[in-house]
């Protein structure tokens, strides 16, 4: 397990990973992306702990997806199984298990302040936190992939499953988008990545 981890971890994380893995019971896969989740936890019928998390992700996200899974499994553990997903018995979990990773051993230093900042409060995704979300998209590799909060008004878009949309403007927390074969509105996360076309 200690060398798979090797390959999308952070150097420093790893035994500390292979550790909570180990402590926890967790079967961990590693899969495919999803592009509607980094990972989930769910608790197998034989009582397995199974955490998945998308193999595509860069390391520092691998290790913040992974370490949020894992504290699913222990807030469940600890408060029971009718606490909310990402409630406060949650965030303070995911709070305690990441913070010894929040050092220069592991992250790099221009991601720690943004880090800092977000786990006073974690939220249900790194992504919904656009300066974070932003800071360690520096670290994939390179693709055509685009925020939909980068591109400019009234610009053409096409998301994972081939649909293209036309950017609008900003509702509150959301983007109304206007579907171009359909000409019906959806709301889009504003780091929802999608692919910038050619055309506006």
């Amino acid at each position: 397990m200690r060398e798979i981890l090797q390959k999308y971890l952070p150097e420093r994380a790893v035994d500390p990973c292979f550790q909570l893995i180990r402590e926890n019971g967790v079967y961990l896969k590693i899969v495919n992306e999803r592009v509607t989740r980094h990972g989930d936890y769910r608790r197998l019928p034989d009582g397995m702990h199974q955490i998945t998390v998308n193999a595509s992700l860069n390391k520092y996200k691998f290790l913040i997806t992974l370490v949020h899974e894992i504290a699913h499994l222990v807030a469940f553990r600890e408060y029971g199984g009718k606490i909310k997903p990402h409630g406060r018995e949650w965030k303070s979990v995911f709070r305690k298990l990441m913070l010894p990773f929040l050092n220069p051993a592991v992250f790099p230093d221009s991601l720690l302040p943004l880090l800092a900042r977000h786990f006073r409060n974690p939220r249900a995704s790194s992504d919904t936190d656009a300066a974070l979300a932003l800071a360690l998209k520096q670290f994939d590799p390179d693709n055509d992939k685009n925020y939909i909060f980068e591109l400019p008004h009234g610009s053409l878009f096409r998301i994972y499953n081939g649909k293209v949309f036309r950017k609008g403007h900003k509702k509150i927390k959301r983007y109304e988008c206007v579907e171009v074969h359909s000409g019906r509105v959806y709301l889009f996360n504003p780091n929802a990545e999608v692919e910038l076309l050619p055309g506006a």
